[in-house]
């Protein structure tokens, strides 16, 4: 069956990648960028097509949606997010499929100095053969997670055509601003309507996700005085130099992400702006214990504090916020949807792989907000930038994984 999904699923996501639609940390607004609205909208006008019922667009920006239940079963939702990292370029995102990969190295039409190895990325190795989908070189793919919004569609419309199959009711949401920590918003869970759900939002064919990461963002001001420099002497306070001995007094030899691995967490500086008499520095926390996390936002405020003592006459404030929580401090107290997922991976003949993930999905908040919610693989690699990459055959593994889950879910009622 898997093959039979291989052309829709290819075309949904050579469509679904070429629209921008990047999120904004800075913007206030939900979604935090209009041009998430595009594919939303989008998304909405195809689940109308394909007869899904109770298709709604919110007013915080969900597209909500519910494949009506055919036999006895919980309620579960199937999520994937919209938004596209603001890390890389996402403006003109130009998909290409290179069919029946040869196992070679791929390069990429606009730079010819980038090239995606199956040395260096050794599960590209395993796909020879397989129809890969990249980008054009200048910008990321956006398979993270496209992709998974691609599985979700085909198989929803693949339910709806073929009302014999037995699942119970499908509650189906397609959010915005996930890379950006505000996929999941208050109203949601009430809203969404699920027993439990999954989130398509993982990398490699078998990964069954249940811990994450928990994570805060800090942002650091630093306020110094400004003089013209002519007359700077014993006056000026340079907000860049004490920014700069803000990040170099932190743990860098151990505590950063090029540093740090499995269980590791870490404290990563993603933006330093301003100029010499302001600067700002955002941070992200990780960690997979909230000791350990608050231990990392703690030492933040230390070091903070101990360059502000050097220089009294600058203001330096450091705001810490909430992020999401590691989604196994819930799920390990009922653990039903991670082991019906598992039951699904082994019925299709994949054996499922359960590791702690660097980062975290709107599973995380959604889970701590009361909905289980353990994330999926959708086959996405190198996400993030612009080696980006996805197997169309990997992606029809996950579709048949969907279907067999929502199916699998009814069995005790039938039995």
């Amino acid at each position: 069956m898997q093959d039979k999904f291989d052309s829709e699923l290819e075309d949904r996501l050579v469509r679904y990648a070429a629209i921008d639609s990047q999120s904004d940390e800075d913007a206030p607004s939900s979604p935090s960028t209009d041009i998430q609205f595009d594919i939303l909208r989008l998304l909405q006008a195809e689940l109308t097509e394909i007869g899904a019922a109770d298709v709604q667009l919110t007013d915080y920006g969900v597209v909500l949606a519910t494949i009506p239940a055919t036999a006895a079963g919980p309620a579960i939702g199937l999520l994937a997010h919209v938004d596209t990292a603001p890390q890389f370029n996402a403006t003109g995102v130009k998909p290409r499929v290179i069919r029946g990969y040869n196992g070679g190295d791929i390069t990429y039409p606009d730079d010819p100095a980038l090239v995606l190895s199956p040395t260096e990325y050794p599960y590209l190795a395993q796909k020879q053969g397989h129809d890969i989908i990249t980008a054009s070189g200048t910008t990321l793919l956006g398979a993270d997670d496209k992709a998974g919004v691609a599985i979700i569609m085909t198989a929803a419309r693949h339910l709806l055509a073929h009302p014999e199959i037995p699942h119970g009711p499908i509650r189906i949401a397609f959010t915005p601003d996930e890379e950006i920590g505000r996929g999941v918003g208050p109203a949601l869970p009430a809203d969404l309507k699920a027993d439990f759900a999954y989130t398509f939002d993982g990398g490699a064919v078998g990964e069954l996700e249940y811990e994450t990461f928990s994570a805060d963002g800090a942002e650091v001001r630093i306020t110094g005085v400004s003089i013209h420099p002519g007359l700077a002497k014993d006056k000026m306070v340079n907000a860049i130099h004490l920014a700069s001995k803000i990040i170099q007094t932190l743990p860098q030899a151990t505590m950063t992400p090029e540093v740090t691995d499995g269980t590791e967490g870490f404290i990563h500086a993603t933006e330093m702006t301003g100029g010499s008499s302001e600067m700002k520095i955002k941070l992200i926390l990780r960690d997979f214990e909230r000791d350990g996390l608050a231990a990392k936002g703690e030492l933040l405020r230390q070091v903070c504090a101990a360059v502000q003592a050097t220089e009294p006459r600058a203001a330096i404030t450091c705001e810490i916020r909430p992020q999401y929580r590691n989604m196994r401090y819930w799920l390990e107290k009922d653990m039903t949807p991670v082991d019906l997922a598992r039951d699904a991976c082994r019925k299709i003949g994949i054996e499922p792989v359960s590791v702690p993930i660097r980062g975290g999905t709107d599973g995380s908040r959604l889970t701590e907000l009361g909905v289980p919610t353990p994330n999926l693989f959708t086959g996405m690699q190198n996400i993030h930038g612009p080696l980006e990459w996805v197997s169309v055959q990997d992606m029809a593994v996950a579709t048949q994984l969907c279907l067999t889950l929502v199916q699998e879910a009814v069995q005790p009622q039938e039995k």
